[in-house]
């Protein structure tokens, strides 16, 4: 799933997660729920948003459920003609998000009707996150914070904002379109 912004229209609200409307989804269903217990799944995801040869690529080989908190093992990669900025912070973090189902189509509608749930952000990235991801240039690490995931919810990674370094600054910030089922 691919949120494309301008980048003036990214500075000014792009805050999608934490404006959002939460409306039944498994975030706001938390405080009703418990906890999911410790697992580890293998994904070995890879998305990609982009045409033939010009792509970003978006992978995700592991998410991990520990007792204090989560990790997922990703990795990014700049297939394009042009360098882009990776925007990490407070209000555009890479993280994950919980949903109360794994329709792709159920994720289409909450983001264009603004109700997308709220990102649990990492608060650690290994290795650090690159600030320009030059063309031909990949990163690969862990993201992780503390903190429960609630059971039954289906987890989706978010990749923070990649921000072109060319006119017009364009953000894309990338859902992804596949989704892990956390377990009790």
């Amino acid at each position: 799933m691919l949120v494309l912004v301008a980048l003036g229209a990214a500075i000014a609200g792009f805050a999608f997660s934490s404006a959002a409307k939460r409306g039944g989804d498994a975030a706001e269903e938390g405080a009703r729920s418990i906890a999911a217990s410790p697992q580890t799944a293998v994904l070995g995801w890879r998305e990609t948003h982009g045409e033939g040869s010009n792509q970003l690529v978006f992978s995700v080989e592991s998410l991990e459920v520990m007792p204090g908190g989560w990790r997922a093992e990703l990795a990014l990669e700049n297939r394009t003609t042009t360098s882009y900025e990776v925007v990490a912070t407070h209000d555009r973090p890479f993280g994950l998000m919980l949903f109360s189902t794994g329709d792709h189509d159920a994720l289409i509608a909450q983001n264009e009707a603004g109700t997308l749930p709220t990102i649990r952000p990492a608060s650690r990235y290994e290795p650090r996150l690159p600030s320009i991801l030059e063309p031909g240039d990949s990163w690969a690490g862990t993201i992780s914070a503390p903190g429960a995931l609630v059971a039954n919810s289906w987890v989706r990674v978010v990749f923070g904002t990649l921000v072109s370094v060319v006119e017009p600054r364009e953000g894309v910030t990338w859902i992804t379109d596949r989704t892990y089922q956390l377990r009790p």
